[in-house]
């Protein structure tokens, strides 16, 4: 039994009004939930109870969500780690953005800058080294920042390469010697963001040391869903993720973990499994948010231009299916219904004669 339809027999069990009740009470039985052919409505009016709350059938989109929640954090989360030892110099404030030709870091004065690529620096690039892609990569960094004049971008350290990394080690205040060193550079797929840093100005270090927390400057949800809901979450989908602070900002589902890991509860023991679903989101109005708790709404159905009625509308027929109480001017009569998507406590219902605006018992309101 899904959620909506357990919603329906909870509203069910209080139902008392009009000829939907017998003198054997309601029937929520098995039946309850086969809503048979559709049937006539009843051709007699019926006398309205004395003080029957009513709703209006509306017409519109109807949408059945499911609420997770999640933790709104920054993509790509990774350490940045010393290439050489010495004295820290300089570092960056919590929180900034480091963009291509930036400093990350210094030691000893040295500046380590950051570059675009996804291959890391794993080698002195000078004149005579052998042809490669991280050549490449240098060299179209070097044309980005303004340095590469004469320079062919291509899998080749030539002369114009070393004049061109001269002149960039000049406006960064280095030494001017031709050469890249994986100590002057870290190649990074985009610009990064500082989370936190790992060491003090002044602290004296080894290499590997860590030095840096970085993410990406994308922000990101990351929930955890049943594996048997899996099928709700899509990559591509639109979602709406709600902050603490009421605000509500749309969110596309960026990747979907293709296998479920054991979910632990507040015991430490293991229930169910869930799969990792992380949603990309771009609002400004999330301003510096960061690990910060909110609620994401997962489409589970949706119903366009449909006629709806409250949930608590809905009668258990005595026939079998389902019905609603119709009342107008000239009393109150039941009308079988077929009931199609549920959400924000409505039904999508089809019945002979229904329309807009009608009004419809509910039960105890």
């Amino acid at each position: 039994m899904n959620g909506a339809l357990k919603g329906v027999v909870a509203a069910l069990g209080t139902v008392v009004v009009g000829s939907a009740v017998t003198a054997g009470g309601v029937f929520a039985s098995a039946a309850l939930f086969d809503t048979g052919p559709q049937a006539k409505p009843a051709p007699t009016p019926t006398a309205r109870p004395v003080g029957a709350a009513t709703k209006e059938i509306t017409r519109g989109d109807l949408v059945d969500e499911e609420s997770v929640d999640g933790k709104l954090t920054y993509a790509d989360g990774r350490t940045i780690k010393a290439a050489s030892g010495g004295t820290i110099t300089a570092l960056p404030a919590e929180g900034s953005v480091i963009k291509r030709g930036k400093r990350l870091y210094a030691v000893d004065r040295r500046p380590r800058i950051l570059m675009y690529g996804k291959l890391p620096a794993y080698r002195t690039l000078k004149d005579g080294v052998k042809k490669g892609p991280d050549v490449k990569q240098l060299e179209r960094n070097l044309r980005s920042l303004g340095f590469a004049r004469g320079v062919t971008v291509d899998n080749r350290f030539t002369d114009a390469t070393e004049r061109a990394v001269k002149r960039w080690q000049k406006k960064n205040g280095m030494e001017r010697t031709g050469k890249v060193t994986p100590s002057d550079v870290v190649f990074l797929p985009e610009e990064v963001r500082v989370s936190a840093t790992k060491v003090d100005v002044g602290d004296q270090i080894g290499a590997l040391r860590p030095i840096l927390d970085i993410t990406g400057t994308d922000r990101l949800v990351r929930i955890n869903l049943d594996a048997d809901k899996q099928d709700i979450a899509k990559k591509g989908r639109t979602v709406t993720v709600k902050l603490a602070s009421g605000k509500s900002v749309k969110g596309k589902i960026s990747r979907v973990a293709k296998v479920a890991k054991p979910a632990k509860s507040s015991g430490n023991q293991e229930k169910g499994a869930t799969v990792e679903v992380e949603i990309k989101v771009t609002a400004k109005s999330l301003g510096a948010l960061d690990e910060a708790p909110v609620t994401v709404e997962l489409t589970r159905q949706r119903a366009e231009d449909v006629l709806t009625v409250p949930v608590e509308a809905l009668l258990a027929l005595p026939e079998g299916g389902y019905g609603v109480e119709v009342v107008d001017q000239s009393g109150a009569r039941r009308v079988p219904v077929k009931t199609g998507a549920f959400g924000n406590g409505r039904v999508e219902v089809t019945g002979t004669g229904l329309a807009e605006g009608m009004k419809v018992t509910v039960s105890g309101r």
